[in-house]
């Protein structure tokens, strides 16, 4: 199932789509059926215009942001910390050593601001190497190297080492917890990305406290014509497409219990 999920995800983005329907659309006129070759031009276009020039995908992700916000206050005591992987370069971290942050950066920094405010707290980073290779230092092994540089002792991380997926996460972490006795815990990874994580968790009768971070809309934008950022409006829509087909996937399979979990 990993490994499938990474072959779909291949071409099932809005840009691979784009070159897939251009690639059908220069066959079909070669073989002489320019009709079919045209619709499939007019579709190259108008994905790669809803892709590169409007709001679409920023609405999209947006609306995964919005649907579990962050509590006012802080939780007065919180036993442990529950950080998500994908933070890490993990190529580039194998490669050459230290620590490398990517956009979801804001994951590891949060945690490290709340474990002044709780200092009883342990942190839990869950995340292995999710490339299709298997070839890379896994992520909670190499976010040793960041928070000790924090000065956090080692003893008080507990790291999931293994999980490749947010599935695997849930489930690895569901027995460290067991194990270690913890519990009361603040579940921290991106917004766009709580929905699917904390219906996880609730299938797995893990109760977690939502701590959103990693926003990347501003929560009013619209849907409309985009000229100025293709850019970023291509990776946002991959963002929230990802994310969207993921929610999707896991409702089909039973994995979550509601398609859009709140």
């Amino acid at each position: 199932m990993f490994l499938l999920s990474k072959l779909f995800w291949v071409f099932a983005q809005p840009l691979s789509i784009a070159f897939l329907l251009a690639a059908l659309a220069t066959l079909l006129v070669f073989l002489g059926w320019r009709k079919l070759g045209g619709f499939a031009a007019l579709l190259t276009a108008l994905v790669l215009f809803v892709t590169l020039f409007t709001t679409a995908g920023t609405v999209a992700l947006q609306v995964l942001e919005d649907r579990i916000a962050k509590p006012v206050e802080e939780p007065q005591s919180v036993s442990c910390m529950i950080v998500l992987g994908g933070v890490l370069e993990n190529e580039v971290t194998t490669a050459r050593g230290g620590i490398e942050l990517n956009q979801a950066a804001d994951r590891f920094v949060e945690a490290l601001r709340l474990t002044r405010n709780h200092p009883q707290a342990r942190i839990l980073i869950s995340g292995g190497d999710g490339s299709i290779s298997g070839a890379y230092e896994g992520e909670a092994q190499a976010s040793e190297r960041f928070f000790s540089a924090f000065g956090i002792p080692a003893d008080r991380l507990v790291k999931e080492n293994t999980s490749r997926t947010t599935y695997e996460n849930t489930l690895n972490t569901a027995e460290l917890l067991k194990n270690q006795g913890l519990g009361n815990c603040l579940l921290i990874t991106s917004a766009f990305h709580m929905p699917r994580s904390v219906a996880l968790f609730r299938a797995a009768g893990i109760k977690v406290t939502p701590w959103p971070v990693d926003y990347r809309t501003s929560g009013i934008v619209r849907l409309s014509p985009d000229f100025t950022q293709p850019a970023l409006n291509a990776q946002l829509t991959t963002t929230a497409a990802r994310e969207w087909m993921s929610l999707m996937a896991y409702y089909l399979t039973g994995r979550i219990d509601s398609f859009f979990p709140g």
